[in-house]
């Protein structure tokens, strides 16, 4: 279940970006290993070292780290008696720099007051060593200083070489016509003559090579023979005593094997410090504030795998009697990036790392258990609606009052009473094992369970109805709105199709459905796809109209907390309906159920939805409950006064 999460909530990615910063191998790989610690102490632990090396990498810089490529393997081979070659050599002796530099920027760092840079007390020198490799090699080669009988080949070899060259080049310029150039050239490591093709035979010694064009010669002379003789003996010298040289310093790498692999422990830690502390600088991240009380509280968080420009700040709570959160809104607005964001967050500083943002109080989770995307798979025969269950029964059984659920578009994937049935039974499943859950959600039933269930609120994701764009911002405490044809308009959805889309939901005289009327849509909206589509609005809303003509002269006090527009339980038929009118003096709420208008005592309603949750403060309500002759009949009265025309009004009783 770990990995499912590391992978939905890009975890991995993460992981990748810090293994970046990384120098060594062996800190990249546990980087990209890097999983959520369990223990207080230790998740503690780990941040305040991310944070002790950000206070580094601000007030001094960035840290001499090491790459340390094949040190281990180096010194395990050294430490078998294996000879070392120069540039292997050349290695050890640049780590051994490395560390040197180490452990003086750590001394530097002690003023800091900072714990890691007791690190560079673990640091060994080996400056001994050092200065043998450094006298002994450079260039990756050894250099003739490595020692006396060395030296001393050396320069025997450099007399020979020039005296054979010199008797060469006494040869070519006494017979300047034997040779097709006056230089002495160099064959497999012997010196030899251009001899002509003509004159091969005037010339004693040995041909080791022919021109392409078979024209020269190009031969040993006898003369330089024995002073190569001795040259090669000097070779053989030479070679035996760089060997012995390497050895000696082979043996000096093992002998210090112990320190070398001190030193890599060391270097490796501080290279997976500060590679956490780099990834904190890009971020512009923050140490969180962790605690055991199942609390979390996020300000101005940010994802930190999308650009800071583009991020809208998340301010986020959770805990302290409220366990999960039921977040509503467009499908654009944001709702996603809101669950991934608090658990990548969680995760993270689980793992010791900062988090972007100004502040974070964040709760410890033995699991962080996650249902986001469709998860279709066509090698296993599931559709999303199954991928969806699946995971979710993984979960539950997996859960507990230590866990964090994240659960995106709850119940989606199959019919909406259903879906919306089993969203219901997962919240009421997760409230009773204690855990901390976010849910994200389309049904207005869920909206009203999470309102009145205790230990759950609303959020929504807030919507610009201007500009008709999602702000990603949300606000908890508040349901909201899919807003779907606000969106299918701004997508570019064809007027046509929004018209009937419109007529659809709300131009029917029997919506009653909550999902329905309750879409809190825009008047404007309202007006241009009514007007195209045969449904006007009136002048005087019928809210008004109600108000000023028939509202009642006495009601007691508990009738009258219906208010138009409330979506009510009818009992004892436990059927929904609509309110179309206030209570009058007898306490009867005219209430529409279905096609029928009926007024029914106040005693027998229970209020479901109030209207305040459902409609924008000046919503048309004619739309719902006015009959398409009235609409049309107070749509001729706002041009002028029609004597003919009369607005009808049903009232049929209750039986």
């Amino acid at each position: 279940m770990i990995n499912k999460s590391i992978n939905a909530l890009e975890f991995n990615k993460i992981r990748n970006k810090l293994s970046e910063y990384a120098v060594s191998e062996r800190a990249r790989q546990k980087l990209l290993e890097l999983v959520p610690y369990l223990s207080e102490r230790e998740v503690k632990a780990k941040i305040n070292d991310t944070t002790e090396g950000r206070k580094i990498l601000d007030h001094i810089g960035t840290p001499p780290l090491a790459v340390m490529k094949d040190i281990e393997m180096l010194t395990e081979l050294a430490g078998k008696g294996a000879m070392l070659v120069p540039e292997q050599l050349t290695q050890i002796g640049l780590f051994i720099n490395a560390c040197k530099r180490m452990k003086g920027f750590l001394k530097r760092a002690e003023s800091l007051g900072v714990a890691i840079a007791g690190y560079g007390g673990s640091i060994h020198e080996l400056n001994d060593l050092s200065r043998e490799i450094e006298e002994s090699i450079r260039n990756n080669a050894i250099e003739d200083s490595a020692s006396k009988e060395l030296k001393d080949i050396r320069r025997k070899m450099d007399q020979l070489r020039n005296e054979m060259k010199s008797k060469l080049e006494s040869q070519l310029r006494s017979k300047k016509e034997w040779f097709t150039d006056g230089y002495v050239a160099t064959r497999n490591g012997h010196f030899t003559l251009p001899v002509k093709k003509e004159y091969k035979h005037m010339v004693s010694g040995s041909v080791l090579d022919i021109s392409s064009s078979g024209s020269t010669y190009f031969i040993e002379p006898t003369i330089v023979a024995k002073l190569k003789e001795e040259l090669s003996i000097q070779e053989i010298a030479e070679s035996n005593e760089e060997r012995r040289i390497l050895y000696v310093l082979s043996a000096s790498v093992g002998e210090h094997a112990n320190e070398f692999g001190l030193n890599m422990e060391a270097m490796e830690t501080l290279d997976f410090i500060f590679a956490k502390a780099k990834l904190s600088v890009d971020m512009k991240a923050v140490p969180a504030t962790i605690n055991t009380n199942r609390y979390i509280r996020l300000e101005n968080a940010r994802h930190p795998l999308l650009k800071v420009e583009e991020c809208v700040p998340l301010n986020f709570e959770l805990g302290n009697g409220i366990n999960g959160i039921v977040i509503t809104g467009p499908n654009t607005g944001g709702k996603t990036v809101t669950l991934k964001t608090v658990g990548l967050l969680e995760l993270m500083a689980q793992s010791g790392l900062h988090v972007p943002c100004d502040q974070a109080q964040l709760c410890l989770n033995n699991l962080v258990l996650c249902d986001i995307g469709d998860g279709q798979s066509i090698s296993e025969n599931l559709s999303t609606f199954s991928s969806h269950i699946t995971n979710i029964i993984n979960i539950m059984n997996y859960a507990d009052r230590e866990s964090l659920v994240l659960l995106d578009e709850l119940g989606s994937g199959t019919d909406p009473a259903e879906g919306m049935g089993i969203a219901i039974a997962i919240l009421e499943e997760l409230s009773q094992k204690g855990c901390l859950f976010v849910a994200t959600t389309h049904y207005p039933e869920v909206k009203e369970y999470a309102h009145k269930a205790p230990g759950l609120i609303n959020a929504r994701m807030a919507f610009d109805r201007e500009s008709l764009k999602p702000l990603y911002r949300l606000e908890l405490g508040e349901a909201g709105e899919s807003c779907a044809l606000y969106i299918a308009k701004r997508l570019g959805l064809p007027r046509h199709m929004l018209e009937r889309a419109y007529h659809e939901a709300y131009g029917k005289d029997n919506v009653t459905d909550t999902e329905k009327v309750g879409q809190s849509i825009d008047p404007h909206f309202l007006e241009d796809a009514a007007e195209a589509s045969g449904i006007h609005s009136t002048a005087p809303r019928l809210v008004s109209h109600i108000e000023k003509h028939i509202e009642p002269k006495t009601a007691n006090g508990r009738s009258l907390r219906f208010n138009i527009g409330d979506s009510v339980v009818v009992y004892p038929q436990k059927k929904i309906g609509i309110v179309f009118r206030k209570a009058d003096e007898k306490g009867e709420v005219g209430v529409q159920i279905q096609k029928k208008k009926e007024f029914i005592n106040h005693k027998r309603l229970q209020l479901k939805v109030a209207a305040s949750e459902m409609y924008p403060e000046d919503y048309d309500f004619s739309i719902v409950f006015d009959s398409v002759a009235n609409r049309k009949a107070r749509h001729k009265m706002e041009k002028g006064y029609q004597s003919e025309l009369e607005i009808v009004y049903e009232k049929e009783q209750a039986k």
